[in-house]
């Protein structure tokens, strides 16, 4: 089969044997905020040379955005209850090719305020978290918390915290004071999440970050990464169960960074393989016996 993990930005694409293991795998920045609509025509170019029938399509794709717009389940979202609603779709563009459409997953309890993840559901599935409780993290430019149950996705939440320094760091005032490229300051950093845990809230430590370069005790260099402390901090002590281990699901950049101030707060965390999409595609395609 092959399974396609499809966001906003970027394109990974796997062809996985009958067992499940990677044989073969391609990436492109052919996001869905970069195919112009020719979703048919992008993922045919991904799969030249790959003749399996069975496609699953994960992320983005399945928005309103994408290709063909997939109903979000509601939670508890289990393996088989997402298997089930898996959409079948034929392009006359892509002949002798089943293609399914994996749906999204929602939070939206009656006087709720709704929440949403398309793409994670799919890692999460993939995701050896052993029975009981579980948290994890999928850190991005939405950074999703989830709670698992015996596999189940019970819950979730979404942080802009990425969006957010993004824009801060290129838009604002905050900026201005900081110098360009991603060096890293461990120490500024930390001094970032220990300050998240003071009084003030958000916003006025988010000031901080300029008074303190005003007053030359944040260097330009260090400033991006205390900025990151703050945000990091507030994010866990926001959605963070510090009496339970963490999952971390993402790029080793992000879990390396995550997994730090996870330390600083005292909690602890354990790194998951990139590769979870394919997996829990995999799991997918095979709860729903389209592996033969």
């Amino acid at each position: 089969m092959i399974a396609v993990d499809w966001g906003s930005s970027s394109l990974r694409g796997y062809r996985l044997d009958d067992a499940g293991a990677i044989i073969a795998q391609r990436a492109s920045g052919r996001g869905i905020l970069h195919c112009e609509g020719n979703f048919a025509d992008v993922l045919a170019e991904l799969m030249d040379g790959w003749p399996d029938r069975t496609i699953l399509l994960s992320g983005m794709i399945g928005s309103r955005s994408g290709w063909i717009e997939q109903a979000y389940l509601p939670c508890p979202a289990r393996l088989a209850d997402l298997a089930a609603a898996l959409h079948l779709h034929h392009d006359e563009r892509l002949p002798g090719r089943d293609i399914w459409f994996v749906p999204g997953v929602a939070v939206q309890g009656a006087g709720e305020t709704p929440d949403v993840m398309r793409g994670e559901e799919t890692q999460l599935v993939g995701l050896d978290a052993g029975a009981g409780m579980a948290q994890v993290c999928l850190p991005g430019t939405h950074s999703k918390w989830a709670m698992l149950h015996d596999g189940a996705i019970t819950g979730f939440a979404t942080a802009m915290t990425g969006e957010l320094f993004a824009l801060l760091r290129q838009h604002s005032l905050l900026g201005r004071l900081m110098d360009d490229g991603d060096t890293s300051d461990a120490t500024a950093f930390a001094q970032g999440v220990q300050r998240s845990g003071e009084a003030g809230g958000l916003l006025h430590h988010l000031f901080g970050v300029r008074a303190l370069g005003l007053f030359d005790r944040l260097p330009a260099s260090a400033a991006p990464s205390y900025l990151s402390g703050v945000l990091l901090g507030h994010e866990i002590r926001a959605l963070a169960d510090a009496s339970a281990q963490v999952h971390l699901v993402g790029s080793a950049a992000l879990t390396a960074r995550y997994a730090h101030a996870l330390q600083l707060l005292g909690m602890s965390a354990a790194n998951a393989p990139e590769s979870l999409a394919a997996r829990g595609l995999y799991r997918l395609a095979q709860q729903r016996g389209l592996l033969g």
